[in-house]
C-alpha cells in the first residue's frame, strides 16, 4: 500500500533527488518557503527547503524497490528503513502543506537615511533616533541624541522600528 516516507538527501540534493524520483514515477513533496537573504548588501527573497536535506516520498515498497530509491541521484537513505519501514501519517503531510501555503516571509520595510526610528529592544527601548544606513549581518547605524550630542551607534535591525 502506498504511504508517505521521509527520504534523507545529500546536502543541497533535494531538488535533484525530486527530479530523478519523478523520472521513476515516484511522487514526492519538497516543502519550500521564501526567506529574506542579504548578500553583497542587497536583500532579496529566496526559495529554501523547509527541511533541508529531507524530502517526503509517496510510494509502495512492494511495487518500487527501496534499493532503487536509495540509489537515486541526490538521495541518501529512507529514514527508519530497517526491518519494517515507518510510514508518515497523511495528516502530517497535509498539515505541512497547509502551513507552507499560508507562510508569508517577514519582509522588513526598507528604511532610508533620515527616517525617524524608535528602539523596541535593549537599554534604549522607547527612545527615538535617526536611521543613517544599513550595515552587514542585519545591523544598521543610527544617530542617537544623548546628553546634548549626536552619537552614531551600530544596532541590531530587529531592535528598531520606523516611527
Amino acid at each position: 500500500m502506498k504511504s508517505w516516507y521521509l527520504l534523507y538527501c545529500k546536502p543541497r540534493g533535494e531538488v535533484r533527488a525530486q527530479q530523478n524520483l519523478a523520472l521513476q514515477q515516484v511522487e514526492s513533496y519538497l516543502p519550500i518557503i521564501q526567506e529574506e537573504k542579504t548578500s553583497h548588501g542587497k536583500t532579496k527573497l529566496v526559495d529554501i527547503p523547509l527541511f533541508p536535506c529531507y524530502l517526503f516520498i509517496y510510494f509502495d515498497p512492494l511495487e518500487v524497490s527501496v534499493s532503487r530509491i536509495h540509489s537515486t541521484r541526490g538521495a541518501s537513505r529512507i529514514i527508519g528503513c530497517s526491518e519494517t519501514m515507518t510510514p508518515i501519517d497523511e495528516r502530517i503531510i497535509q498539515a505541512i502543506k497547509n502551513r507552507v501555503s499560508v507562510h508569508k516571509p517577514v519582509v522588513e520595510t526598507d528604511l532610508v537615511a533620515g527616517d525617524k526610528v524608535q528602539f523596541t529592544d535593549g537599554p534604549f527601548v522607547d527612545l527615538e533616533a535617526i536611521f543613517e544606513e544599513k550595515n552587514a549581518q542585519k545591523r544598521c547605524f543610527v544617530l542617537f541624541n544623548i546628553m546634548g550630542q549626536q552619537k552614531r551607534m551600530c544596532v541590531d535591525s530587529s531592535a528598531i522600528k520606523k516611527v
